[in-house]
């Protein structure tokens, strides 16, 4: 019974530990970039746009193509750096808990 009383303490911290967790997503700010940084795009921790910037000599008529795909490249960058950040904080969110293996939070 002791340790019911234990899992069940440790899940409401969990709990509320998600919670900040969740709010904290909101401010994490991250940038991914392509073209040598010619584009670069910031997302929020949620995956939210929130900067968009672009070198100046792209804007050229001829360039309309290697302007989207660039900025399609930074996104996609940023994407995979806010995933990578939001992992790495969620293992040290959860370190020490008896989750099962290849099990992720939150549900």
């Amino acid at each position: 019974m002791k340790d019911l009383m234990g899992m069940m303490q440790k899940a409401q911290e969990l709990q509320a530990k998600m919670a900040e967790f969740q709010q904290n997503l909101g401010n994490l700010l991250v940038e991914g970039k392509s073209g040598g940084g010619l584009v670069t795009v910031t997302l929020t921790g949620r995956g939210e746009l929130k900067g968009l910037r672009i070198d100046p000599p792209l804007f050229r008529e001829d360039n309309v193509e290697i302007l989207e795909d660039l900025i399609v490249a930074a996104h996609a960058d940023a994407k995979s750096r806010v995933e990578a950040e939001t992992s790495a904080r969620m293992q040290e969110m959860t370190a020490g808990l008896p989750l099962p293996p290849g099990m992720k939070l939150p549900f």
